[in-house]
């Protein structure tokens, strides 16, 4: 009888283990924290072996959004995968969050975990912070990857309908306008870009988004998952409900809408850093039904060798609505070079 109940008792812990649909990286992934030199404690997971793959999650989610393809890249490389500053477990400091300052974070996390040159996979504004590291560090970075994104002063950063061949893309562009995160989200009051028309010089705006959506976070955030998702049903239930929490700890939504605000900065720093063109191989990898080739057009503008890859089906979310394809696709790009080495 008791081996029957321990029976029962496992099938019922494994039905549930699968029915928890929330993305989480492997259980073998070892956690620490590293201290960078710019003023924040970066959480960082790792596992495998074999060439150092870092992986940059982007807004609305965490490090976990990558379980998919950390799950298939630990086969045969070595994942480093942080949650970047202000974001899960990292710390969230009052300022540091422009791209240039935190590749400077991601750096000292791979120095800080043994390694030196690594592949790079992001998604999102992680995409702005992996430009930003390729640029700084160009002899660390054997392969760039690149997700959905536009990337901030890098055109058509500035071009909406002309570029765009969806209302995915069109929103998304406007979602991260730098103008409209001045207006809205600048959470210290400091002085806002001027926008022609829209913000006059000298403008300064308060902490009103922070408020609005404090203990809203998820219906804050579903407005984004959805707008930008292929597949209603994706990201499903428990991962926003997960990632909702995420970002609802104490100074979470201050640091993610910092993300954002840091966008006039980032621009001025990617312009300089555009003058010198990536020369590692980038793969530019859009959702069909959100920027498909548009992140190819985004990249060729920074970088000389650009492969693209369009999702096909999927919005913003790859990892969420096509990650057997989009894992096909980043597997391949990067074992082209495991074989040449």
């Amino acid at each position: 009888m008791r081996n029957i109940v321990f029976l029962g008792m496992t099938l019922l812990a494994a039905s549930v283990g699968i029915g928890q649909n929330h993305p989480s990286l492997p259980s073998s992934f070892r956690a620490t924290t590293i201290h960078s030199p710019e003023g924040a404690d970066i959480f960082v997971r790792s596992g495998g072996r074999g060439p150092v793959v870092v992986l940059l999650h982007g807004y609305a989610e965490n490090s976990d959004s990558w379980a998919p393809l950390a799950a298939d890249l630990m086969k045969d490389h070595s994942v480093v995968v942080p949650d970047l500053r202000g974001i899960g477990r990292s710390s969230k400091p009052e300022s540091g969050y422009d791209k240039r300052t935190q590749a400077k974070d991601i750096r000292a996390v791979v120095t800080g975990l043994g390694y030196d040159r690594t592949f790079v996979v992001a998604h999102d504004i992680g995409n702005m912070v992996a430009y930003a590291y390729a640029a700084m560090y160009p002899d660390k970075v054997k392969r760039l990857v690149v997700m959905d994104a536009p990337i901030p002063g890098i055109e058509p950063w500035n071009e909406i309908e002309k570029e765009c061949r969806n209302s995915m893309c069109s929103k998304m562009k406007i979602l991260l306008n730098p103008g409209v995160w001045d207006l809205h989200f600048n959470f210290q009051g400091s002085p806002a870009a001027t926008v022609w028309g829209i913000i006059p010089p000298g403008s300064a705006y308060g902490p009103a988004a922070e408020r609005l959506v404090a203990g809203r976070e998820r219906i804050y955030f579903d407005s984004i998952w959805d707008d930008f998702t292929g597949d209603p049903s994706k990201p499903d239930e428990t991962t926003r409900n997960f990632f909702a929490a995420t970002y609802a700890q104490p100074r979470g939504m201050r640091a993610g809408f910092a993300q954002f605000t840091a966008f006039s900065q980032d621009a001025k720093d990617n312009k300089l850093f555009e003058q010198t063109k990536l020369l590692m191989p980038v793969l530019a990898v859009g959702g069909e039904k959100s920027f498909g080739a548009l992140q190819a057009v985004i990249m060729r503008h920074v970088a000389t060798n650009v492969q693209e890859a369009v999702v096909s089906g999927s919005g913003h979310w790859l990892m969420e609505e096509r990650p057997v394809e989009t894992v096909a696709s980043i597997r391949s790009f990067l074992e082209a070079t495991d074989k040449k080495h």
